[in-house]
């Protein structure tokens, strides 16, 4: 068993929503064991005095894509004809580069969703999820949905995003593409089957593709229902791209858990979400952000009708005790940037506390994790990431981290 004492000026109670000094965790192996603790062990195998910085627990972004954008692309953004320029291992090494800077940003933990390319069937997510549980490989605990579920023409149909000829590039139930309530039950049968941990199904059109209006609902009720009961019935939970009112509405009402965007969400759909406990990745940042100068400008004049629709809704959204938990869309905002979402939180009406919250404690509930991670605390895993200064009174400090470690192993210092 290997001992490390980590100190430092300060740490934060994301729970208690206070920030103590000083600061000393004792870290046993991959867990922490103990926080300002009367009698500190005897001989540590290490001690790291970090100074005059907050300790606070790995962030967390429950909305990116590792395999796309980063090194290459204008503004983070993936060029056009990625999905079939790109062939499965220069996209996983792409991964691999994307992962690193996610995670000496100090984001410890993401969700991975969804691919919008052709790869044989492979889900990239969970290998590159496996590489870096085995060591081989630098980034952040990966929670991989494999292929978006998506019908034919919706959202996140990569032959559509494309915009291909017809038999160009022929899909399947194994690639996320589903028709029907026996093709989508296949669906996310298939994904579980080869490793994915969460589904993401596409109900609603989106800014970024050129098939459908961003509020157009994809899959009937029928269908939605059963993709939520086949995944939870496997042990999964899922995820929905829905910026339509009627399909978030849809979506809650199939016992899906989690609204991704929201962005069109009216006054009485952002009441059902805070009464019935759905989740909603909000990816606020985008909006004001992303590069929509460098896109198709029948999909720019969207996103300026769009986005600030969503500015307008978020505010409503924390009013009203949505349980909000951090997104980017990365790489909609470019990899390694992803603590821009927890300011623009904060200007939506988050206090930073809440913020820090969001991109902790809610996201841990998110991915059922809420015993391990989350927190700076006894039992959890060591994630603990650093920055200067007060993030309870600048959440900006956490564009400047200085220290990550994870599962007690320091990749940043």
């Amino acid at each position: 068993m290997t001992t490390t004492v980590l100190r430092a000026a300060r740490w934060a109670d994301v729970a208690s929503g206070e920030v103590h000094s000083p600061a000393v965790l004792v870290i046993e192996d991959d867990r922490i064991t103990a926080v300002n603790p009367v009698e500190e062990p005897n001989d540590p195998d290490e001690v790291i005095d970090l100074g005059d910085v907050t300790l606070l627990p790995g962030l967390m972004d429950m909305e990116l894509n590792l395999l796309i954008g980063g090194p290459g692309g204008p503004e983070g953004l993936p060029s056009p004809m990625h999905g079939v320029q790109d062939d499965p291992v220069y996209r996983t090494l792409r991964g691999a580069v994307n992962a690193r800077s996610t995670l000496e940003a100090g984001f410890t933990t993401v969700r991975n969703l969804g691919l919008m390319v052709k790869t044989g069937g492979y889900l990239l997510d969970v290998a590159l999820m496996r590489a870096i549980d085995q060591g081989w490989h630098v980034g952040p605990r990966i929670y991989p949905a494999g292929h978006a579920v998506t019908p034919y023409g919706g959202h996140l149909d990569p032959t559509v995003f494309q915009r291909l000829a017809p038999g160009i590039m022929p899909l399947s139930v194994a690639e996320g593409i589903a028709n029907g309530v026996d093709e989508v039950r296949a669906c996310v049968r298939y994904q579980v089957r080869h490793g994915a941990k969460l589904i993401k199904v596409s109900a609603s059109g989106g800014v970024m593709s050129h098939s459908t209006a961003p509020g157009a609902q994809q899959y009937s009720d029928d269908e939605f229902a059963a993709i939520a009961d086949e995944a939870h019935r496997a042990g999964v939970r899922v995820a929905a791209h829905a910026v339509g009112d009627s399909a978030i509405r849809a979506c809650i009402r199939a016992g899906i858990d989690c609204i991704e965007h929201g962005f069109l969400a009216t006054d009485d759909t952002i009441a059902l979400m805070a009464d019935t406990g759905t989740f909603l990745v909000s990816t606020t940042y985008l909006t004001e952000a992303m590069a929509i100068d460098r896109i198709a400008p029948e999909l720019r004049k969207k996103a300026e009708v769009v986005f600030p629709q969503a500015q307008a809704m978020l505010p409503k959204a924390i009013a009203a005790g949505v349980r909000i938990a951090c997104g980017t869309d990365a790489p909609a905002i470019p990899h390694g940037q992803n603590a821009k979402e927890l300011v623009a939180l904060v200007s939506r009406g988050m206090t930073p506390m809440q913020a820090l919250r969001a991109a902790t404690i809610t996201s841990a509930e998110l991915i059922a994790a809420e015993d391990e991670l989350g927190r700076l605390a006894p039992g959890y895993l060591a994630d603990v990431i650093a920055v200067p200064g007060d993030p309870s009174r600048d959440i900006a400090t956490t564009l400047d981290v200085r220290f990550v470690m994870k599962n007690g192993r320091v990749f940043k210092r």
